[in-house]
């Protein structure tokens, strides 16, 4: 979410608008989608805190379990969240410099609540290969280890975590299945997986391939044609019944 408006960015950059998020989310209930995040990307470079009108509105509109994310720093803004109808909050930036945040929100929250998003970019074959994490909607390096920060992540406890490839955001060209690998290998929370989804069959491979209990995407569920289109889709029962078989 943008400037109040959904919106969708390629590489986290030129975010095109793609329609009022009340509008979508009443489109996206009628589709019958499984989960919803909204993720406010102006929240924390605006150095301010969540919308709660727009939460209430979206928590009061979603027929499907809603995560929020973006401006949390504080338990109480987490608590809040989930008082207006939230299933789970997602931080990022907050969580990085913070880690123990995550464990005092858990506690009144409940961990199963809490979310983690980490916005991941590939190092240059200069830097020796490996992943860089972001944040301030991939402005600035968090300073900090993918393989660290992950290992103080399972000491700490969390609900899911949410792998978003800065690489892959927007262009529909397939998951990055090295990024997915390596977070896999690290750590057994529920993990959900974001950026590069083109087709079902992305979606299918790694449903197969990979122990992950959520794959998700944006553009996908939002562009039709070679010419981006804005229209809202998703897989009816048929089509998610071929991804599970």
């Amino acid at each position: 979410m943008h400037k109040k408006g959904l919106v969708k960015t390629v590489n986290f950059k030129d975010p095109k608008y793609v329609g009022d998020p009340i509008n979508a989310v009443k489109i996206f209930n009628e589709k019958e989608v499984d989960e919803l995040m909204v993720l406010d990307i102006d929240a924390t470079v605006e150095n301010r805190g969540p919308n709660f009108e727009m939460i209430k509105n979206l928590a009061q509109e979603c027929r499907m379990p809603f995560c929020y994310g973006g401006g949390v720093t504080t338990v109480e803004q987490a608590k809040r969240i989930i008082e207006l109808g939230a299933e789970k909050v997602a931080l990022s930036s907050s969580a990085i410099k913070n880690p123990q945040l995550l464990r005092e929100i858990g506690k009144a929250v409940g961990i199963q609540s809490v979310v983690v998003v980490l916005d991941v970019k590939k190092k240059g074959l200069l830097s020796g290969g490996g992943y860089d994490v972001y944040i301030k909607n991939g402005k600035e390096k968090a300073g900090i280890k993918l393989k660290e920060f992950i290992q103080q992540l399972n000491e700490i406890g969390v609900g899911e975590l949410v792998i978003n490839s800065i690489d892959k955001d927007g262009t529909m060209s397939g998951y990055d299945l090295s990024l997915i690998s390596t977070v896999r290998d690290l750590t057994d929370f529920p993990m959900t997986v974001l950026g590069g989804a083109g087709s079902l069959e992305d979606v299918k491979s790694i449903i197969s391939n990979y122990k992950i209990i959520g794959v998700a995407a944006g553009s996908l569920f939002v562009f039709k044609g070679k010419y981006r289109a804005v229209l809202i889709n998703y897989p009816n029962r048929e089509e998610k019944f071929r991804l599970f078989k």
